[in-house]
């Protein structure tokens, strides 16, 4: 494996603080037998396959996270793919998880091959599961197997699923592991359930989920639910912050209790609140969904709550409103806080009485609506200015769910790209075989304000403009003026790109000062060497060394006066 000293140099202790850092990442020193207790109450509290289920996923995220650090550390400036990849392996000796020892790494971008074959010696989750459970008949690292899945679908821009296929816990030497696309193993489902606690995530078909306190399973001749959703609104992650909302859904499925979405725009608030009606007792009615931004004013009582023929002039026939429509099942209203003030307040009324009046009508109806609202501003805010009711935020305010955005659940991105990918292939009739690793560097260097209908546009894009048979490289995404941060592109002297983060660089900066400062260098011999060591570096091309130096040829000229060299620097001045 290359040199590990890249990584080992972004370890720092912070004693008087009390912070450990890798890179910009807090971590802690845990002692292994706390580990080791930790795993024993989770057993015991939760079962066998409870536990290894919550500790698989724990090692997912782990893993994620450390391919963001692979791609800022080494990314596109790798030698090859195996220097690249093997940055997660060093991770794992580094943090004293386990030494890894790889026997076989197979890539290829242009196909989205991928085959991963690696030995663990002296892992640290086989130490304390064998004092305390001596051999058995099951591979035991779980976390560690959760973290190389997580770690190669990042890097791979795609799910990657390793297996245990030895284990120190089932009696040999050492471990060994085996990983390669999901869509390559043909009995993937046993593994992936431990990655996925929720039945109705990362399903093609969520129809027929139901889940509840008392709810029945739907009878063979209840009426077919409505259609399922286009693929592009499946509900699909991976990532700890997904499944904490995907936790909260199934929670309040259930009952009947009013829930509050919250959350930016794009990170997906429709589609939770379509799978919270799939999943609920009031799947086989209907989901209304209406955008409050997009009635007008004088409008929304009759969107709302239905006109009857003659209320006003055009209203030619009644008809009934959103409220009635979604009788017996799920009324989703999103962007809620743009209601105007007036009509807060004849929405309070109709969610109070669980009654409504069509505009023009003498008669009060009874509906029986779920109430999933949604909003991406503050209404505590909205609240505390007067532009929101506070007597409405509390009756919407019963079961509020945060949905993170997608720069803050970055684990989701390979199976969000592997969706996307395949949908889009679909619908344009294209063969894309994946992406390059420029292009999944440049993905996650990007702070995705427009979270995933913005990835899902991006994705939908690059399949358009890649070439027939080819991988989408960056060049296909980032092509309407999206700026790659917090990552920036450097060249090195062999002309490669590489990413390089905006602390790095400081950092590196910071380093440099240190030590002039520390060696007592004066200033006239450090810039001498400096503007020595650039023409040097540049092969006496003073052109190209004042650009290194961010210099034009005149100022370096004048600079190198002082030091004897200014004849070559003059020349063609």
């Amino acid at each position: 494996m290359p040199s590990i000293d890249d990584l080992a140099a972004r370890i720092r202790f912070c004693p008087k603080a009390g912070r450990i850092w890798l890179d910009d990442s807090r971590m802690i020193l845990l002692h292994v037998r706390s580990l080791g207790a930790l795993r024993n109450e989770l057993i015991e509290t939760l079962g066998i396959q409870g536990a290894r289920a919550l500790l698989t996923r724990m090692g997912y995220a782990s893993g994620a996270q450390d391919a963001e650090l692979a791609i800022k550390v080494r990314g596109n400036g790798a030698r090859d793919f195996f220097d690249f990849f093997t940055v997660g392996p060093q991770l794992h000796m580094i943090e004293g998880i386990v030494t890894v020892e790889p026997l076989r790494i197979e890539h290829d971008s242009k196909t989205g091959h991928f085959f991963g074959e690696l030995l663990w010696h002296d892992s640290c989750e086989d130490e304390v599961h064998i004092a305390s459970h001596g051999i058995g008949t099951e591979p035991a690292c779980w976390m560690q197997i959760g973290y190389a899945s997580g770690y190669t679908s990042v890097i791979m821009g795609r799910p990657i699923l390793f297996r245990e296929v030895e284990c120190r816990a089932t009696g040999h030497a050492a471990c060994r592991i085996i990983g390669k696309p999901v869509a390559d193993w043909s009995d993937a489902d046993e593994d992936i359930r431990y990655l996925q606690p929720h039945a109705f995530a990362n399903k093609a078909d969520q129809r027929r989920i139901v889940v509840g306190l008392t709810a029945d399973p739907p009878a063979a001749d209840m009426p077919a639910p409505a259609p399922a959703v286009s693929p592009t609104k499946q509900l699909v992650g991976a990532s700890a912050g997904f499944n904490v909302v995907c936790h909260m859904i199934e929670k309040v499925a259930g009952t009947s209790a009013s829930v509050l979405l919250l959350g930016e725009s794009g990170v997906g608030k429709e589609m939770f609140a379509q799978t919270l009606h799939r999943i609920s007792r009031r799947a086989a009615r209907p989901f209304v969904a209406v955008n409050c931004a997009a009635i007008p004013e004088n409008l929304v009582e009759a969107e709302l709550f239905g006109v009857e023929k003659g209320a006003f002039t055009g209203a030619v026939a009644s008809r009934p409103g959103r409220f009635e429509r979604a009788d017996g099942g799920t009324l989703f209203l999103d962007e809620i806080g743009t209601l105007s003030l007036a009509a807060q307040g004849k929405l309070l009324r109709a969610l109070q009485e669980g009654e409504i009046e069509r505009v023009g009508d003498y008669r009060s109806r009874k509906v029986d609506v779920r109430l999933v609202a949604a909003t991406n501003v503050n209404l505590r805010a909205g609240v505390a200015d007067g532009s929101f009711r506070e007597d409405l935020f509390y009756r919407l305010n019963v079961f509020p769910i945060q949905i993170p955005p997608l720069r803050d659940r970055r684990a989701d991105i390979p199976v969000l790209l592997n969706h996307f990918l395949q949908f889009f292939a679909a619908r344009h009739g294209k063969l894309v075989t994946g992406f390059s690793q420029r292009a999944i560097t440049g993905l996650y260097a990007y702070n995705w304000p427009g979270n995933v209908r913005e990835l899902e546009n991006m994705i939908e894009r690059g399949v358009i403009l890649a070439p027939e048979g080819s991988p989408i490289d960056l060049c296909h995404l980032f092509t309407a003026g999206e700026r790659v941060d917090p990552y920036v592109m450097e060249m090195g002297a062999d002309g490669k790109l590489s990413d390089m983060s905006r602390d790095a660089r400081e950092g590196r900066v910071g380093e440099v000062v240190d030590a002039v400062l520390e060696a007592r260098t004066p200033l006239d011999e450090l810039e001498e060497r400096l503007l020595r060591a650039a023409v040097e570096r540049a092969g006496g091309n003073f052109s190209e060394a004042a650009r290194a130096l961010g210099l034009s040829r005149a100022q370096l000229a004048y600079r190198m006066k002082k030091f004897g060299d200014a004849d070559d620097a003059f020349a063609g001045l």
